[in-house]
């Protein structure tokens, strides 16, 4: 028992930063499942369905959230913001990263969305006021280019036209990343994207009625267990911790752990489906830890964005 209270508040005495990686790494691993769930649901369900009606199913579990907990309003200046949020991670990558898993195999996303780090990073520059080291870039590159190496050869060594909506879909990303984790600051991780779906859900609902009428909502069990995923995991749930890592780790440090993603996706296929781990996965995941380490330990200064 004093074994658990020591580490217990050896955990509630650590640095902002790691608690913020720590927070980090929760929501990295809720979305880790993000894009094979995706992948799932539109075998069977349009895609402009799975990519804005995700939004409209989170969008009525943050207003219920909202609602019950008595949230106070944002100000005038944090709705513009909410709004950079609400069309990058609500509106623009998933409706972006739908439609390219609808041509691309799950692994193949891993080819672009290895550039989500430094990308974020990058944002993190623009918007939330971060000045990383050199150090640091040179961290976030070995690690970009580690998992984008990987993904390139793990596809079969080719890149499809698809890849570039999920370029598209990775700088969305980012830009709501970076907005949200500055946001995070003052308005708290769970509130930013919960006012963030709730803005976005009103423009979600015409084309998600449009591509229901269209295409209707016959499907299997499976294409609905991973539309219920992305719906309450992957676009609510997981942004708690993420935000909150942002917010008090720091958007270009915390970011990085989104490198980690694709490794952590492989690995639950292996549990989940059996499917095996190589030896270059192996290796490609240790390279990208120590990177992350790296990147860790290099400074990043934050100025007043």
């Amino acid at each position: 028992m004093s074994d658990r209270h020591s580490a217990i508040s050896h955990f509630l005495a650590a640095t902002p930063e790691t608690l913020g990686l720590f927070y980090g790494f929760l929501g990295v691993l809720s979305f880790s499942l993000t894009l094979p769930a995706t992948r799932v649901a539109v075998v069977d369900l349009n895609p402009t369905f799975v990519g804005l009606g995700r939004g409209v199913i989170a969008g009525i579990l943050a207003a219920i959230a909202l609602y019950i907990t008595r949230q106070p309003l944002p100000s005038r200046r944090q709705w513009r913001s909410l709004a950079i949020v609400a069309l990058g991670v609500v509106l623009g990558f998933p409706l972006l990263s739908a439609w390219a898993m609808q041509q691309l195999p799950a692994a193949h996303g891993a080819v672009v969305l290895g550039l989500l780090p430094l990308a974020t990073a990058i944002a993190g520059v623009l918007r939330a006021g971060d000045r990383p080291s050199l150090g640091f870039w040179l961290a976030s590159a070995v690690g970009s280019v580690t998992v984008v190496g990987f993904g390139v050869w793990s596809g079969g060594g080719h890149l499809e036209a698809a890849h570039l909506i999920l370029l598209a879909s990775v700088v969305a990303a980012a830009m709501g990343y970076a907005e949200g984790g500055r946001l995070a600051r003052a308005l708290g991780g769970w509130q930013v994207i919960s006012w963030a779906l709730v803005l976005a859900a009103p423009l979600e609902l015409i084309p998600t009625a449009i591509a229901i009428a269209r295409h209707g909502l016959v499907a299997s069990p499976t294409a609905w267990i991973g539309f219920a995923y992305v719906c309450c995991i992957s676009q609510f749930v997981g942004f708690f911790a993420w935000y909150h890592g942002l917010a008090i780790g720091g958007v270009a440090r915390v970011g990085q752990m989104q490198l980690l993603q694709p490794f952590l996706t492989i690995l639950a296929s292996a549990v989940l489906l059996g499917e095996t781990i190589t030896p270059m996965t192996l290796g490609a995941a240790s390279l990208v830890i120590a990177s992350v380490a790296l990147g860790r330990r290099a400074a990043v200064r934050s100025v007043s964005p």
